[in-house]
């Protein structure tokens, strides 16, 4: 299970680096949220794998889930909903005030200037 868990998070890691890197923001919008996708199963695995654990402990019970991870993953999940809104509606403006979607614009207005012409 463990190993499972762990390759999950590295391939999830890894595919929101790779589309982070991207020179589009959509593929960058996906990347972030990917990587926030991974570090929520890694909150969630730090509270040790099982089934059937109860998360409160009570008389006679030896093993228990740890409740604590539960309520930081649910914390996280909120937090990146609203840092995906707003880098989608960034990105959405930056594509309507430029009429492109890179990441790296040129600086200055020259590429403007040479469309133009």
């Amino acid at each position: 299970m463990e190993l499972l868990v762990a390759s999950a998070i590295g391939i999830l890691t890894a595919a929101g680096i790779y589309l982070t890197l991207r020179m589009r923001t959509f593929p960058v919008i996906l990347g972030i949220s990917l990587l926030t996708y991974a570090v929520n199963v890694f909150l969630f695995a730090s509270g040790r794998l099982m089934v059937g654990g109860p998360p409160i402990l009570r008389d006679g019970v030896a093993v228990y889930s740890d409740p604590l991870p539960q309520a930081l993953v649910l914390t996280a999940i909120v937090i990146s909903f609203g840092m995906t809104a707003v880098v989608v509606m960034i990105g959405l403006g930056a594509f309507l005030g430029a009429d492109d979607d890179h990441v790296d614009d040129p600086k200055g207005d020259d590429h403007r200037a040479e469309d133009a012409t």
